[in-house]
């Protein structure tokens, strides 16, 4: 991930670091830390996003669906244009295509005029699916849902945890957030997601009944985009 720097990385590791309160006693400090979680801001946050993040994934699911039924349909616009010169067809997907094609010149302009009417038919027939299947309004709908979800995400992140579970809640949703695929063995993924099991190990010693975000997970979580769908690189703050 390129805008994910080493140093920036560490840097965000220490910003956590320094929000936990300083003791000489470490078993004291972390007794303080997993005996309040129902007073932890992170923690609340962390419930907040993980519902954004399970709402936007529900989205995103849904208009991956509904654009391989619309492209099933009436596949992606464009038109199919013989140049006689050439003696070849070539397909136009936009009306950039065309202009590089033809420009100005006056002996293609009826072939440019048919590839313009061609494409906007197509396009219309797009529309006319688009409207009835409801492609674009839950790709919008997505798209809200995943900026809600990061403007949580970067409120959680930026919020001191003041419990284990708040810790854990943290490095969770940036578990999620940040890996580009199952159990991503990139650094620094399996050094955050090692550091996650220990947290949730030492909250649940200290403290058996207290919840622990991360200790459900079984296996890999679950990614929620694909290529070119709901994935975002989480970038820190200019001057971090």
């Amino acid at each position: 991930m390129p805008s994910v720097t080493r140093r920036k990385l560490l840097a965000g590791a220490a910003i956590t670091t320094m929000a936990l309160p300083c003791h000489n006693n470490s078993t004291a400090t972390a007794g303080k830390l997993s005996n309040n979680p129902a007073f932890d801001p992170a923690l609340s946050l962390w419930h907040e996003w993980k519902d954004a993040f399970g709402n936007t994934a529900e989205l995103c699911h849904k208009q991956q669906r509904l654009e391989t039924k619309l492209i099933g349909r009436v596949g992606f616009p464009c038109a199919d244009v013989y140049l006689p010169d050439e003696d070849v067809t070539v397909t136009v997907s936009w009306l950039g295509d065309i202009e590089e094609l033809f420009g100005d010149d006056p002996a293609l302009a009826d072939i440019r005029a048919r590839a313009e009417a061609d494409l906007a038919a197509h396009q219309a027939r797009w529309d006319e699916a688009d409207a009835e299947i409801g492609y674009s309004a839950t790709k919008r709908e997505e798209q809200e849902a995943s900026d809600r979800e990061q403007d949580v995400f970067d409120t959680l992140t930026h919020t001191p945890a003041t419990s284990l579970a708040g810790v854990a809640g943290k490095l969770d949703a940036i578990l999620r957030e940040g890996e580009s695929w199952e159990d991503c063995s990139d650094f620094p993924w399996p050094q955050v997601r090692s550091v996650l099991v220990d947290v949730v190990r030492i909250g649940q010693t200290l403290s058996p009944n207290a919840f622990m975000p991360g200790s459900d997970r079984k296996g890999p979580y679950q990614r929620r985009h694909r290529d070119g769908c709901c994935f975002r690189v989480w970038k820190a703050p200019e001057g971090s």
